[in-house]
């Protein structure tokens, strides 16, 4: 997994090994942030489960982490379309196709 200086990687062909073709740095930093605060989030509504807390509390706090989940996918979105779509739409033939297929199949995952 080779990188080069913009802070790309190249696409693996293992699914499970795939890296981004590309990571805007900011959007990276945001959703590292986002997500180690929905951590603590969760460790909250956990510790508030246990102590038996009123459940509207509860919901309320759950239905942040949510927005939250919703904002950081947003960004993960936004960075695959920049990157790994354009990419493959450029590269053409059955890899974009795959993307393609691939896009649709997370639009509509429920």
């Amino acid at each position: 997994m080779a990188k080069h200086p913009e802070n790309k990687t190249q696409t693996q062909t293992h699914e499970n090994d795939r890296q981004a073709i590309g990571v805007d740095a900011s959007i990276k930093e945001t959703n590292l942030n986002r997500l180690k605060r929905i951590e603590g989030q969760v460790r909250g509504v956990q510790r508030m489960v246990e102590e038996d807390r009123y459940c509207a509390d509860i919901l309320i706090q759950v239905t942040a982490i949510q927005k939250a989940l919703k904002a950081v996918s947003k960004e993960l979105v936004r960075n695959h379309l920049r990157h790994c779509v354009t990419h493959a739409a450029h590269a053409g033939g059955e890899g974009a196709q795959r993307v393609y297929d691939e896009l649709v199949d997370l639009m509509y995952r429920d």
